[in-house]
């Protein structure tokens, strides 16, 4: 219990701080994440909002590689990313999925709501083609490595919501290896209810805490492999 607590205040605080320091650009109204609010989060939302990624680069770097698919100069991420993000940004206008942009890094956050039906992790079949589209713009930018992170609220046990976000997290990395995202780039968690993002004492907070994620990092050289 006190390791569960200690990760949930972690989780918050990080929560609040790139909340709090998110920046708006004045030409497209689009919200970012600063750098500064990145390096001032620490443990578990640090580590996930600075690129850190599931497992490790080693294992899947090789994979990805050895698929035949290059790395990015430095020089070109940057671009590289925004055409990216452009693109998500489009395909998922209008359907409750934010797309978050942090560096270089982009996080496609899809409330649980539009996603999954209660209790379940079958994908609702109205949010299929909204998946589809996600689907073809990762696949077409393949120079990047992808997590997809289940998330949900503090109803329940520990072990039933851990097990649920699991399930959820793995129904969407399969769903999008189906479309032709190479499953190699592909990494899977669940953090069951220890990384919210709003408080779970009210309906609309534990809305928000079920969700899944999809992060996405870019592969680039000088990374420590």
């Amino acid at each position: 219990m006190r390791h569960f607590r200690t990760l949930t205040a972690i989780a918050l605080s990080g929560a609040l701080v790139t909340t709090a320091a998110c920046t708006t650009d004045p030409n497209t109204g689009q919200r970012r994440i600063s750098k500064t609010a990145i390096g001032a989060v620490g443990g578990l939302v640090g580590g996930y909002l600075a690129g850190d990624l599931i497992g490790g680069r080693n294992d899947r770097t090789a994979k990805i590689i050895g698929a035949g698919v290059g790395v990015l100069a430095g020089g070109a991420v940057g671009a590289y990313m925004d055409r990216q993000e452009a693109e998500l940004r489009r395909q998922t206008a209008g359907t409750g999925v934010d797309v978050i942009r942090s560096g270089d890094d982009l996080i496609l956050r899809m409330p649980s709501g539009i996603t999954f039906p209660v209790d379940s992790y079958a994908i609702q079949p109205q949010f299929q083609s909204t998946l589809n589209q996600v689907a073809q713009t990762l696949s077409s930018y393949n120079q990047t490595y992808i997590d997809v992170l289940g998330h949900t609220d503090s109803t329940g046990s520990n072990a039933y919501n851990q097990t649920l976000s699991v399930n959820r997290a793995q129904a969407v990395a399969s769903y999008l290896s189906s479309r032709g995202v190479a499953s190699a780039r592909m990494g899977v968690r669940g953090f069951g209810e220890s990384a919210p993002i709003a408080s779970n004492d009210t309906e609309m907070g534990r809305a928000q805490n079920r969700r899944v994620e999809i992060k996405v990092v870019p592969l680039t050289q000088g990374q420590p492999y």
